[in-house]
Protein backbone atom coordinates (compact mmCIF):
# COMPACT_ATOMS: atom_id res chain seq x y z
CA UNK A 1 0.00 0.00 0.00
CA UNK A 2 1.38 3.78 -0.91
CA UNK A 3 0.92 5.96 2.02
CA UNK A 4 0.23 9.62 1.10
CA UNK A 5 -0.48 11.66 -2.61
CA UNK A 6 0.34 10.06 -6.14
CA UNK A 7 1.48 13.29 -7.51
CA UNK A 8 0.63 13.00 -11.40
CA UNK A 9 0.79 17.25 -11.96
CA UNK A 10 4.50 17.38 -13.50
CA UNK A 11 6.09 15.39 -16.34
CA UNK A 12 9.17 14.74 -15.24
CA UNK A 13 10.47 11.17 -16.05
CA UNK A 14 10.41 8.62 -13.33
CA UNK A 15 12.48 6.27 -15.07
CA UNK A 16 16.29 5.38 -15.59
CA UNK A 17 18.44 6.58 -18.63
CA UNK A 18 19.71 3.31 -20.69
CA UNK A 19 22.99 2.24 -19.63
CA UNK A 20 24.53 3.02 -22.20
CA UNK A 21 24.03 6.62 -22.36
CA UNK A 22 25.37 6.61 -18.30
CA UNK A 23 28.59 4.83 -19.93
CA UNK A 24 29.21 7.31 -22.84
CA UNK A 25 28.73 10.81 -20.39
CA UNK A 26 30.91 9.19 -18.36
CA UNK A 27 33.92 8.23 -20.43
CA UNK A 28 33.55 11.95 -21.80
CA UNK A 29 34.42 13.29 -18.69
CA UNK A 30 37.78 14.89 -19.85
CA UNK A 31 35.73 17.27 -22.51
CA UNK A 32 35.10 19.70 -19.72
CA UNK A 33 37.71 21.38 -19.47
CA UNK A 34 37.77 23.33 -22.86
CA UNK A 35 34.99 25.69 -23.85
CA UNK A 36 32.42 23.70 -26.27
CA UNK A 37 30.08 25.13 -28.79
CA UNK A 38 27.07 26.74 -28.56
CA UNK A 39 25.30 24.87 -32.04
CA UNK A 40 27.19 21.23 -30.41
CA UNK A 41 30.08 19.02 -31.43
CA UNK A 42 29.65 17.82 -34.74
CA UNK A 43 29.32 14.13 -33.44
CA UNK A 44 25.97 15.28 -31.36
CA UNK A 45 25.02 16.60 -34.68
CA UNK A 46 25.52 13.98 -36.92
CA UNK A 47 23.44 11.93 -34.84
CA UNK A 48 20.71 13.94 -34.69
CA UNK A 49 20.60 14.50 -38.07
CA UNK A 50 20.95 10.61 -38.76
CA UNK A 51 17.89 10.15 -36.01
CA UNK A 52 15.48 12.58 -37.92
CA UNK A 53 16.73 10.14 -41.16
CA UNK A 54 16.25 7.05 -39.55
CA UNK A 55 12.67 8.01 -37.51
CA UNK A 56 11.39 11.09 -39.54
CA UNK A 57 12.25 10.28 -42.94
CA UNK A 58 13.79 13.46 -43.28
CA UNK A 59 17.08 14.27 -44.75
CA UNK A 60 19.12 17.08 -43.29
CA UNK A 61 22.82 18.80 -43.29
CA UNK A 62 24.24 18.27 -39.74
CA UNK A 63 24.91 21.92 -39.97
CA UNK A 64 21.37 22.73 -40.07
CA UNK A 65 20.89 21.01 -36.72
CA UNK A 66 22.10 23.11 -32.85
CA UNK A 67 22.32 21.92 -29.79
CA UNK A 68 20.11 23.62 -26.93
CA UNK A 69 20.18 23.74 -23.09
CA UNK A 70 17.23 21.88 -23.09
CA UNK A 71 14.34 22.40 -25.03
CA UNK A 72 12.34 24.47 -22.71
CA UNK A 73 15.48 27.23 -22.37
CA UNK A 74 15.06 27.61 -26.38
CA UNK A 75 11.24 27.57 -25.87
CA UNK A 76 11.58 30.34 -23.39
CA UNK A 77 14.06 32.26 -25.23
CA UNK A 78 13.28 32.07 -28.92
CA UNK A 79 10.73 34.92 -29.26
CA UNK A 80 13.51 37.62 -27.78
CA UNK A 81 16.56 35.99 -29.50
CA UNK A 82 14.31 36.47 -32.98
CA UNK A 83 13.88 40.23 -31.85
CA UNK A 84 14.08 42.98 -35.10
CA UNK A 85 15.52 40.11 -37.40
CA UNK A 86 11.52 39.58 -38.02
CA UNK A 87 11.32 42.47 -39.22
CA UNK A 88 9.46 46.08 -37.90
CA UNK A 89 6.01 45.79 -36.27
CA UNK A 90 6.27 41.92 -35.55
CA UNK A 91 5.28 42.71 -31.97
CA UNK A 92 3.37 39.45 -31.46
CA UNK A 93 3.45 35.66 -30.84
CA UNK A 94 1.27 33.14 -31.60
CA UNK A 95 0.71 30.11 -29.67
CA UNK A 96 -2.06 27.33 -29.28
CA UNK A 97 -5.66 28.51 -27.10
CA UNK A 98 -4.62 25.00 -24.97
CA UNK A 99 -0.66 24.88 -24.45
CA UNK A 100 2.55 24.63 -22.12
CA UNK A 101 2.47 27.55 -20.60
CA UNK A 102 6.15 28.32 -21.56
CA UNK A 103 5.28 29.61 -24.45
CA UNK A 104 3.65 32.61 -23.44
CA UNK A 105 6.15 33.72 -20.87
CA UNK A 106 9.07 33.69 -23.48
CA UNK A 107 6.71 35.98 -25.54
CA UNK A 108 6.13 38.00 -22.87
CA UNK A 109 9.94 38.20 -21.84
CA UNK A 110 10.59 39.40 -25.20
CA UNK A 111 7.74 42.19 -24.82
CA UNK A 112 5.34 40.77 -27.14
CA UNK A 113 1.87 40.14 -27.54
CA UNK A 114 0.38 37.21 -27.10
CA UNK A 115 -2.66 36.12 -29.29
CA UNK A 116 -4.14 32.21 -29.13
CA UNK A 117 -4.63 30.90 -32.30
CA UNK A 118 -8.05 28.95 -31.77
CA UNK A 119 -8.31 25.03 -31.98
CA UNK A 120 -10.61 22.40 -33.47
CA UNK A 121 -12.26 19.89 -30.83
CA UNK A 122 -9.05 17.66 -31.65
CA UNK A 123 -7.09 20.19 -29.92
CA UNK A 124 -5.25 20.99 -33.14
CA UNK A 125 -4.89 24.46 -34.27
CA UNK A 126 -7.62 26.52 -36.76
CA UNK A 127 -5.10 28.69 -38.33
CA UNK A 128 -7.90 29.94 -40.30
CA UNK A 129 -9.41 31.53 -36.60
CA UNK A 130 -6.37 34.05 -36.76
CA UNK A 131 -7.36 37.44 -37.42
CA UNK A 132 -5.72 39.28 -40.55
CA UNK A 133 -4.34 42.17 -38.43
CA UNK A 134 -2.70 39.61 -35.80
CA UNK A 135 -0.76 37.33 -38.82
CA UNK A 136 0.44 40.89 -40.28
CA UNK A 137 2.15 41.71 -36.52
CA UNK A 138 3.23 38.15 -35.52
CA UNK A 139 7.39 37.31 -35.48
CA UNK A 140 6.65 33.51 -34.89
CA UNK A 141 3.94 30.85 -34.50
CA UNK A 142 4.17 27.95 -32.05
CA UNK A 143 3.11 24.95 -32.72
CA UNK A 144 3.10 21.47 -30.47
CA UNK A 145 2.40 18.05 -31.60
CA UNK A 146 2.17 15.89 -30.28
CA UNK A 147 0.72 18.66 -27.96
CA UNK A 148 0.94 19.25 -23.98
CA UNK A 149 -1.52 19.15 -22.24
CA UNK A 150 -4.54 17.95 -25.05
CA UNK A 151 -2.00 15.43 -26.99
CA UNK A 152 -3.65 16.13 -31.06
CA UNK A 153 -1.22 16.04 -33.86
CA UNK A 154 -1.63 18.99 -35.74
CA UNK A 155 -1.29 19.28 -39.50
CA UNK A 156 2.52 20.46 -39.20
CA UNK A 157 2.60 20.63 -43.79
CA UNK A 158 -0.14 23.09 -43.48
CA UNK A 159 1.33 25.35 -40.38
CA UNK A 160 4.44 25.44 -42.14
CA UNK A 161 2.51 26.57 -45.73
CA UNK A 162 0.77 28.91 -43.74
CA UNK A 163 3.88 30.50 -41.99
CA UNK A 164 5.58 31.12 -44.80
CA UNK A 165 2.57 32.89 -46.85
CA UNK A 166 2.66 35.45 -44.26
CA UNK A 167 6.54 36.01 -43.46
CA UNK A 168 6.15 34.20 -40.18
CA UNK A 169 9.08 31.92 -38.42
CA UNK A 170 7.12 28.35 -37.34
CA UNK A 171 9.13 26.41 -34.31
CA UNK A 172 6.91 23.06 -34.40
CA UNK A 173 7.88 21.59 -30.93
CA UNK A 174 7.70 17.72 -31.37
CA UNK A 175 9.58 16.61 -28.12
CA UNK A 176 6.61 13.99 -27.59
CA UNK A 177 7.24 12.53 -31.02
CA UNK A 178 8.55 9.49 -30.26
CA UNK A 179 5.40 8.73 -27.70
CA UNK A 180 2.86 9.09 -31.19
CA UNK A 181 0.09 6.56 -30.36
CA UNK A 182 -2.39 7.49 -33.25
CA UNK A 183 -1.91 5.05 -36.09
CA UNK A 184 0.51 2.58 -34.67
CA UNK A 185 1.26 -0.08 -32.68
CA UNK A 186 3.34 0.25 -30.10
CA UNK A 187 6.31 -1.38 -31.10
CA UNK A 188 6.33 -0.19 -34.72
CA UNK A 189 9.63 1.07 -35.84
CA UNK A 190 8.41 3.55 -38.07
CA UNK A 191 6.73 6.97 -37.19
CA UNK A 192 3.23 7.82 -38.26
CA UNK A 193 3.80 11.21 -36.80
CA UNK A 194 5.55 13.66 -39.19
CA UNK A 195 7.76 16.57 -38.58
CA UNK A 196 7.62 20.48 -39.81
CA UNK A 197 10.76 19.46 -41.61
CA UNK A 198 8.73 17.32 -43.95
CA UNK A 199 8.00 20.59 -46.16
CA UNK A 200 10.94 21.61 -46.20
CA UNK A 201 13.65 23.89 -44.04
CA UNK A 202 12.69 27.26 -45.23
CA UNK A 203 11.56 29.77 -42.37
CA UNK A 204 10.39 26.61 -40.26
CA UNK A 205 12.43 25.25 -37.54
CA UNK A 206 11.82 21.97 -35.45
CA UNK A 207 12.56 21.29 -31.98
CA UNK A 208 13.70 17.93 -30.43
CA UNK A 209 14.63 16.47 -26.62
CA UNK A 210 15.96 13.61 -25.02
CA UNK A 211 14.47 14.92 -21.76
CA UNK A 212 10.89 12.20 -22.23
CA UNK A 213 12.60 10.26 -24.93
CA UNK A 214 15.64 8.82 -23.39
CA UNK A 215 14.83 10.23 -19.74
CA UNK A 216 17.49 12.55 -19.82
CA UNK A 217 15.40 15.60 -18.12
CA UNK A 218 18.26 16.17 -15.76
CA UNK A 219 21.17 15.97 -18.50
CA UNK A 220 19.33 19.27 -20.42
CA UNK A 221 19.79 18.68 -23.37
CA UNK A 222 17.74 18.75 -27.10
CA UNK A 223 18.24 20.18 -30.04
CA UNK A 224 17.13 22.56 -33.43
CA UNK A 225 17.16 22.19 -36.83
CA UNK A 226 15.44 23.93 -39.65
CA UNK A 227 15.95 27.01 -41.73
CA UNK A 228 19.83 27.48 -42.25
CA UNK A 229 19.76 31.12 -42.01
CA UNK A 230 17.81 31.13 -38.61
CA UNK A 231 20.02 28.53 -37.33
CA UNK A 232 23.31 30.06 -38.01
CA UNK A 233 21.77 33.61 -37.14
CA UNK A 234 20.02 31.66 -33.53
CA UNK A 235 23.69 29.87 -33.11
CA UNK A 236 25.84 33.25 -32.93
CA UNK A 237 23.20 35.35 -30.31
CA UNK A 238 23.05 32.11 -28.17
CA UNK A 239 26.87 32.00 -27.76
CA UNK A 240 26.83 35.53 -26.79
CA UNK A 241 24.33 34.35 -24.25
CA UNK A 242 27.29 31.10 -23.28
CA UNK A 243 24.42 28.80 -23.88
CA UNK A 244 26.42 25.61 -24.23
CA UNK A 245 25.56 21.77 -23.50
CA UNK A 246 27.92 20.38 -21.22
CA UNK A 247 30.60 18.09 -23.38
CA UNK A 248 29.64 14.63 -20.83
CA UNK A 249 26.00 15.41 -21.78
CA UNK A 250 26.45 16.37 -25.92
CA UNK A 251 28.67 12.96 -25.51
CA UNK A 252 25.47 11.11 -23.99
CA UNK A 253 23.25 12.52 -26.47
CA UNK A 254 24.87 11.02 -29.57
CA UNK A 255 24.33 7.88 -27.55
CA UNK A 256 20.78 8.31 -26.94
CA UNK A 257 20.08 9.55 -30.41
CA UNK A 258 22.05 6.39 -32.05
CA UNK A 259 20.45 3.93 -29.93
CA UNK A 260 16.01 2.99 -30.24
CA UNK A 261 15.88 -0.23 -28.27
CA UNK A 262 15.61 2.34 -25.19
CA UNK A 263 12.37 3.93 -26.00
CA UNK A 264 10.37 1.18 -27.76
CA UNK A 265 11.03 -0.18 -24.16
CA UNK A 266 9.84 3.52 -22.56
CA UNK A 267 7.00 3.70 -25.31
CA UNK A 268 5.70 0.38 -23.89
CA UNK A 269 6.03 1.67 -20.03
CA UNK A 270 3.98 4.79 -21.07
CA UNK A 271 1.14 3.00 -23.29
CA UNK A 272 0.53 0.86 -19.90
CA UNK A 273 0.03 3.42 -17.75
CA UNK A 274 -2.32 5.95 -19.82
CA UNK A 275 -4.47 2.62 -20.58
CA UNK A 276 -4.44 1.60 -16.95
CA UNK A 277 -5.10 5.55 -15.96
CA UNK A 278 -7.67 5.91 -18.80
CA UNK A 279 -9.53 2.68 -17.23
CA UNK A 280 -9.76 3.97 -14.15
CA UNK A 281 -11.29 7.38 -15.02
CA UNK A 282 -13.57 5.23 -16.98
CA UNK A 283 -14.80 3.30 -14.17
CA UNK A 284 -15.43 6.51 -12.05
CA UNK A 285 -17.97 7.47 -13.94
CA UNK A 286 -18.14 11.07 -14.40
CA UNK A 287 -14.77 11.58 -17.14
CA UNK A 288 -15.23 12.04 -21.07
CA UNK A 289 -12.32 9.52 -21.29
CA UNK A 290 -10.12 9.62 -24.48
CA UNK A 291 -6.36 8.28 -24.71
CA UNK A 292 -4.24 10.75 -26.39
CA UNK A 293 -3.07 10.81 -29.92
CA UNK A 294 0.46 11.82 -28.38
CA UNK A 295 2.34 12.00 -25.35
CA UNK A 296 2.01 10.88 -22.13
CA UNK A 297 -1.20 13.23 -20.39
CA UNK A 298 -4.65 11.96 -19.72
CA UNK A 299 -6.54 15.15 -21.15
CA UNK A 300 -10.25 14.63 -18.83
CA UNK A 301 -13.44 16.57 -19.04
CA UNK A 302 -14.22 17.08 -16.04
CA UNK A 303 -17.30 19.32 -16.20
CA UNK A 304 -17.19 23.34 -15.61
CA UNK A 305 -15.26 23.79 -12.69
CA UNK A 306 -11.64 22.43 -12.77
CA UNK A 307 -10.44 23.53 -9.98
CA UNK A 308 -13.06 21.85 -7.89
CA UNK A 309 -12.27 18.46 -9.62
CA UNK A 310 -8.19 19.24 -8.51
CA UNK A 311 -9.67 19.79 -4.70
CA UNK A 312 -11.51 16.16 -4.93
CA UNK A 313 -8.95 14.33 -6.33
CA UNK A 314 -6.84 15.48 -4.08
CA UNK A 315 -8.74 14.82 -1.40
CA UNK A 316 -8.70 11.16 -2.97
CA UNK A 317 -4.74 11.11 -2.76
CA UNK A 318 -4.44 12.03 -6.31
CA UNK A 319 -2.35 15.59 -7.78
CA UNK A 320 -3.12 16.83 -10.86
CA UNK A 321 -3.18 19.72 -13.25
CA UNK A 322 -6.65 22.26 -13.42
CA UNK A 323 -6.68 22.77 -17.61
CA UNK A 324 -7.17 26.54 -16.84
CA UNK A 325 -3.19 26.69 -16.49
CA UNK A 326 -3.17 26.07 -20.05
CA UNK A 327 -5.35 28.66 -21.23
CA UNK A 328 -8.62 29.61 -20.84
CA UNK A 329 -9.90 27.41 -23.47
CA UNK A 330 -8.54 24.28 -21.04
CA UNK A 331 -10.99 24.94 -18.34
CA UNK A 332 -12.91 22.34 -17.67
CA UNK A 333 -10.49 19.79 -17.85
CA UNK A 334 -7.88 18.12 -15.93
CA UNK A 335 -4.56 16.74 -16.63
CA UNK A 336 -2.87 13.52 -15.49
CA UNK A 337 0.67 12.75 -16.36
CA UNK A 338 1.14 9.18 -16.80
CA UNK A 339 5.22 9.34 -15.77
CA UNK A 340 5.54 7.71 -12.32
CA UNK A 341 6.27 4.18 -11.89
CA UNK A 342 3.87 1.27 -12.13
CA UNK A 343 2.90 0.87 -8.41
CA UNK A 344 2.13 4.52 -7.94
CA UNK A 345 -0.03 4.57 -11.34
CA UNK A 346 -1.65 1.21 -10.10
CA UNK A 347 -2.30 3.22 -6.84
CA UNK A 348 -3.73 6.36 -8.53
CA UNK A 349 -6.00 3.98 -10.16
CA UNK A 350 -7.54 2.14 -7.21
CA UNK A 351 -8.28 6.20 -5.70
CA UNK A 352 -9.97 7.09 -8.67
CA UNK A 353 -12.03 3.98 -8.86
CA UNK A 354 -13.19 4.40 -5.76
CA UNK A 355 -14.61 7.42 -6.59
CA UNK A 356 -16.98 6.30 -8.51
CA UNK A 357 -19.58 6.88 -5.72
CA UNK A 358 -18.66 9.64 -4.48
CA UNK A 359 -19.29 11.47 -7.66
CA UNK A 360 -22.21 9.49 -8.60
CA UNK A 361 -23.51 10.89 -5.46
CA UNK A 362 -23.48 14.87 -6.75
CA UNK A 363 -20.23 16.27 -6.49
CA UNK A 364 -20.21 19.75 -7.73
CA UNK A 365 -18.16 19.44 -10.55
CA UNK A 366 -19.42 16.15 -12.37
CA UNK A 367 -21.30 17.00 -15.59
Amino acid sequence: MIEGAIDLRLGSPCDPPPDLVIDAMASAADSLGPYGKSVGSPVFRQAAADWMRRRLDVEIDPESVAACVGTKEFVAGLALLLGAGCGRGRDTVLIPAVAYPTYAVGAELAGCRVVRVPMTDRFTLDLAGVDADDAARSRLLWVNSPGNPAGGLDDLEAAAAWGRERGIVVCSDECYVEYTWSGAPVGEVGLPASTMLSSGTSGVLALHSLSKRSNLAGGRIGFYAGDAALIAELGERRRELGLVVPGPMQAAGATAWSDQQHVTEQRERYLRRLERLAEAAVSAGCFDVRLPEGGFYLWLDVGDDDRAAVATLAGAGVLVQPGSIYGAAGAGRVRLAAVRPDAEIDEAARRLEALRGVLAGGAGWRR
